[in-house]
C-alpha cells in the first residue's frame, strides 16, 4: 500500500479522479481515499498545509493504513538559478529550515536529541521517478538536491540566500521534511516531489498564482508514472 500525500486539495485532485473502487476514511479532519490507482493499492490525502499537518499525516498513514511508503507530491519555491518554474525536484534528502537549538550545540536545522540533520529520501524511488519524469514531462528538467522545509512561504531575497548558503538547498516548501521525519521514525520509505511555482524570492507572491497549475500538471503526470512503475 503507496501513501500519497498532497498539501492542497489542487495537487492530489486529479489523482483521486483516476482512482477506482474508493472508500473514504475521515481522520484528525482529513480524508484518506483508499483504493486502486493504476491498478495498485494507494491511500490518496490532502493533509492540509504546514509541517504539523504533515506529519500528522504520515503517522496516521502508518498506523492505519499500514502504508508501505510514502509519496509527498506538491509544488515549491527554487533555490537555484538553473531550476526554473515548472522544473521538478526529487528529494536526496530534506531538513526543517525553521529549528534552530544552536545553544544546545545543534546546527541551524537540526531537530534536538536527532540523530540526523536531515532525513534521507528512498534512493530506488528517487531513481524510479527520475526516469518516470524524463519520460513524462520531457519538456522540463528533473533535478535531485535537498528540500528545506518550514512554516513560511518564503518571497524575501535575503532569506532565499540563506537558505541556499546555510543548506545548500534546492527548494523551499512548509510541508516535506516533517513527513520525511514521519517516516524516517516509522522506517518506511519516502520521497519528496515537488514542481516549482515561483523563484523563493520577492517576485515569488506574483508567480505562484500564475505558475501553479503548471507545476501541478508536472507534478500529477510524475505520481501517476511511479504508481505505475514503482509497485509493478
Amino acid at each position: 500500500m503507496l501513501g500519497i500525500i498532497g498539501a492542497m486539495e489542487e495537487e492530489v485532485a486529479r489523482i483521486k479522479e483516476q482512482m477506482e473502487n474508493v472508500t473514504v476514511v475521515q481522520k484528525a479532519a482529513m480524508d484518506f481515499y483508499r483504493g486502486t490507482l493504476k491498478g495498485k493499492d494507494v491511500v490518496v490525502v490532502c493533509c492540509g498545509i504546514g509541517k504539523v499537518n504533515a506529519g500528522l499525516c504520515t503517522q496516521i498513514l502508518v498506523d492505519c493504513f499500514e502504508v508501505s511508503a510514502v509519496i509527498n507530491t506538491g509544488i515549491a519555491g527554487s533555490l537555484r538559478a538553473e531550476i526554473d518554474i515548472g522544473d521538478i525536484v526529487l528529494s536526496t534528502d530534506a531538513l526543517q529550515h525553521d529549528v534552530e537549538a544552536i545553544a544546545f550545540g545543534y546546527p541551524v536545522g537540526q531537530i534536538p536529541r536527532m540523530d540526523t540533520l536531515a532525513f534521507e529520501a528512498d534512493e530506488k524511488l528517487r531513481k524510479i521517478a527520475k526516469e518516470a519524469c524524463e519520460r513524462v514531462n520531457p519538456d522540463i528538467h528533473v533535478y535531485e538536491g535537498r528540500v528545506v522545509s518550514g512554516d513560511q512561504f518564503i518571497s524575501d531575497k535575503a532569506k532565499k540566500e540563506w537558505l541556499v548558503n546555510t543548506f545548500q538547498g534546492y527548494c523551499t516548501e512548509m510541508e516535506g521534511a516533517a513527513i520525511a521525519q514521519a517516516a524516517y521514525l516509522n522506517k518506511i520509505p519516502f520521497l519528496i516531489i515537488r514542481a516549482i511555482s515561483d523563484k523563493a524570492d520577492d517576485s515569488a507572491s506574483e508567480d505562484y498564482p500564475t505558475f501553479e497549475a503548471k507545476a501541478i500538471t508536472h507534478c500529477v503526470n510524475l505520481t501517476l508514472a511511479i504508481v505505475e512503475q514503482a509497485l509493478a
